[in-house]
């Protein structure tokens, strides 16, 4: 969800929470087998990791893995609030957004198991009003395969995401979008899928969504620290998030919680998340059926489970960004291990972070990243030369870059601005997007390196 801090995103196959979009962590190379996470876990090497993030201003938040229901590593790094000054801890709120649709996708399928539903449902069973809904099913709105125009896409998003908006009021500017694609034609990923079926487990439960969320999930998986957002409150240990300024940290923009609902709208913590998915991988949740159905995975994400690999282990879980939040949790069925990171804070890929925690869990070679600003400074006139306007083949954007004092400014279509950060000649990255621009020294182009993928762009 916004107000994040802005990308060049071109990966097809990213989390994405209202307007903001970022790669998912990728399937790692370099290993054709990975054993357990080691019986003995390396704390102090987690401990190590979490205070250099914290240290160098590159992450704010909390960590928690669990082994067999067991909490073995639970710690909050950096603040929960910075004026007065407040320090994470375990038990820091943090708001989840898009993970919430595996809470949401836990309680369709508790009503198909109910049979009060059913994956071929018609959306005009509900809401006839929408683009498409005599044809749209149960399954592809789960899916992201419904061809529902996200409502965090549309540029008036901005102009109201802090101001609260009843049920008809968004239905109704949803019923306005043509539809992106034929239902079933494709995914991709729409917050509108979620906001929808948040509806429909309220309209099927005769109760607000927030209720439904106590009763069908906090309640049957015991979890303490799990509910329906509002207003933050630091006081109920809440976190505020903040983005990358000129001084340091910036406190950031507050989305109004009526509007992401089922997309979007939990607060949780780490150790509520993965309690929540050993919850549901130990059938407390759902039936064994309904949970291989929410595991059934089409371009990395199922229905309402995302795949998220690790050396070739099966992972499954999902991501979460709104305003200058960030959380990705991850299940790995095979080793019963659970490792959920929550940040307020954030000018590193989370994407990069649980990486490396991974790798600390599974005792895989690691060492803590070196966050020292490179001295490398590049010269005006190949800054000059860098400068303009470029496309590559077959992508639907363009990517422009200007001179701002001793770096460059990108901007890709359609997406606000970014400063880019000098590694060494012809070479810059944005770290909170994993993002590497190469520029050749000899061709008017640039290879733009995000996620595992390469792209080559030219200059017009």
């Amino acid at each position: 969800m916004p107000h994040l801090h802005p990308a060049i995103i071109i990966l097809p196959y990213s989390f994405t929470l209202m307007n903001a979009r970022l790669p998912l962590l990728a399937a790692l190379l370099g290993a054709a087998t990975l054993t357990a996470p080691a019986q003995s876990l390396n704390t102090a090497k987690l401990d190590s990791l979490l205070t250099s993030l914290a240290a160098n201003n590159k992450l704010m938040g909390s960590l928690a893995v669990s082994r067999a229901g067991q909490v073995v590593y639970s710690r909050g790094f950096g603040y929960a609030q910075l004026e007065p000054k407040t320090l994470a801890t375990p038990a820091t709120r943090y708001r989840m957004g898009s993970i919430t649709k595996m809470f949401t996708a836990t309680m369709i399928f508790q009503l198909i198991d109910e049979k009060k539903l059913a994956l071929d449902t018609k959306l005009a069973a509900f809401f006839p009003q929408l683009p498409n809904a005599k044809t749209i099913t149960i399954e592809q709105l789960l899916s992201h395969r419904s061809g529902l125009h996200s409502l965090t896409a549309d540029a008036a998003y901005l102009g109201y995401m802090t101001q609260p908006k009843t049920q008809a009021e968004l239905l109704a500017i949803m019923a306005t979008y043509q539809p992106d694609f034929e239902p079933g034609a494709k995914f991709d990923y729409s917050n509108s899928n979620y906001i929808v079926l948040g509806y429909i487990v309220e309209k099927l439960g005769k109760q607000p969504y927030a209720q439904a969320l106590q009763k069908r999930v906090v309640a049957r998986a015991g979890l303490q620290n799990t509910y329906y957002g509002g207003k933050i409150d630091p006081r109920k240990q809440e976190a505020l998030s903040y983005k990358p300024g000129p001084g340091g940290w910036q406190l950031d923009a507050e989305t109004d919680m009526s509007i992401p609902g089922g997309a979007g709208a939990a607060v949780s913590t780490p150790a509520d998340l993965n309690r929540f998915l050993e919850a549901l991988f130990g059938g407390k949740l759902v039936s064994a059926a309904s949970l291989g159905e929410m595991k059934t995975v089409r371009d990395t994400f199922g229905r309402g489970l995302m795949l998220l690999p690790f050396y070739g282990k099966p992972g499954y879980g999902h991501g979460g960004i709104i305003d200058g939040f960030q959380s990705m949790a991850s299940y790995f069925p095979d080793d019963k291990l659970a490792v959920t990171l929550s940040t307020n804070a954030h000018s590193y890929s989370i994407n990069d972070a649980m990486g490396d925690v991974l790798r600390i869990c599974y005792d895989k070679p690691y060492r803590i990243p070196d966050f020292a600003a490179p001295a490398f400074v590049p010269a005006p006139a190949d800054l000059d030369r860098y400068a303009g306007t470029y496309a590559s083949p077959g992508l639907p954007l363009k990517i422009s870059f200007k001179k701002e004092g001793n770096t460059l400014l990108s901007q890709a279509t359609g997406q606000q601005p970014i400063p880019l950060e000098p590694v060494s000649q012809g070479v810059f990255k944005y770290d909170p997007a994993g993002i590497r621009a190469e520029f050749d020294a000899a061709k008017p182009t640039f290879t733009l390196k995000q996620g595992g993928r390469t792209f080559v762009f030219t200059k017009e």
